[in-house]
């Protein structure tokens, strides 16, 4: 089976690219068909992460295990497509280049039964739009309600409570000038 992915850069323009790749291959396979289709040089750190519907992001899958275990977290190379993304899970997320945030919305467009015969994949099917200098800037802002929009920081405390500690004196703590 053949999966088509249309890749839409996240930005004012549109810019999207369509990708063909096989369902055995592996969301590392996706990330290198991605970066080669967009121009890029390979080299910054990318994730993919699993959304919603609506494109909420959920689960992260980076490039590499940074986890405290080695082989404690699974990687890009650890899912084939197949293993994420079907009929009824068709978007997922990928960013490249933590610093710059390029930020993709991938979605699966088709599966297709027959491969052509002497087509590579991946393939790069349709280009349409060119690359920005920059990355779009982006806002993060979370979901607070209204009875959580105050200052985590903020405890009520006046003078008067502060007094009720006693004088900022150290010394009874143990504290030594020359600690080194």
């Amino acid at each position: 089976m053949v999966y088509k992915f249309r890749v839409i850069l996240d930005a004012e323009e549109d810019i999207f690219r369509d990708i063909a790749i096989l369902q055995d291959d592996t969301l590392e396979d996706l990330h290198n068909a991605i970066v080669n289709a967009f121009g890029f040089d390979g080299l910054e750190v990318a994730s993919f992460y699993t959304c919603d519907d609506t494109w909420n992001q959920e689960d992260e899958i980076p490039m590499f295990d940074a986890g405290d275990i080695p082989g404690e977290n699974k990687i890009m190379s650890d899912y084939q497509l197949i293993d994420i993304l079907d009929g009824e899970n068709t978007k997922i997320i990928y960013v490249y280049d933590f610093i710059n945030m390029w930020t993709f919305l991938v979605e699966l467009a088709a599966v297709e039964e027959a491969q052509e015969i002497g087509v590579i994949y991946p393939s790069l099917l349709f280009s349409h739009g060119e690359m920005p200098a920059e990355a779009m800037e982006k806002h993060f802002q979370a979901d607070f309600e209204e009875e959580e929009s105050y200052n985590e920081y903020e405890d009520d405390l006046d003078d008067d409570d502060l007094d009720s500690f006693g004088d900022d004196s150290f010394e009874d703590y143990g504290f030594e000038e020359n600690w080194n």
